[in-house]
């Protein structure tokens, strides 16, 4: 379902990768820190991988942020 125009996959993958820019790692780098495979990383940012709850987390910890701060992101680039 859409939403704002960019369905969330995309809106998520969008929030993951301005975040680990700002924090200056490649993709081989978050992956690593996230425990996860570099192309899985690569098809979240491309919007094409529908994430669960766990890799969530992972991933916020590894981009040193909260799951809600991930979400509130998503929505503040959405408005």
């Amino acid at each position: 379902m859409k939403t704002h125009g960019t369905d969330i996959l995309t809106r998520f993958g969008q929030v993951v990768r301005m975040k680990r820019i700002a924090l200056d790692l490649t993709q081989e780098e978050l992956a690593e820190k996230a425990d996860l495979h570099r192309t899985y990383v690569a098809d979240i940012e491309r919007g094409t991988r529908n994430v669960s709850l766990r890799n969530i987390e992972r991933l916020a910890n590894a981009l040193r942020c909260s799951i809600p701060t991930l979400f509130a992101d998503i929505e503040k680039g959405a408005k």
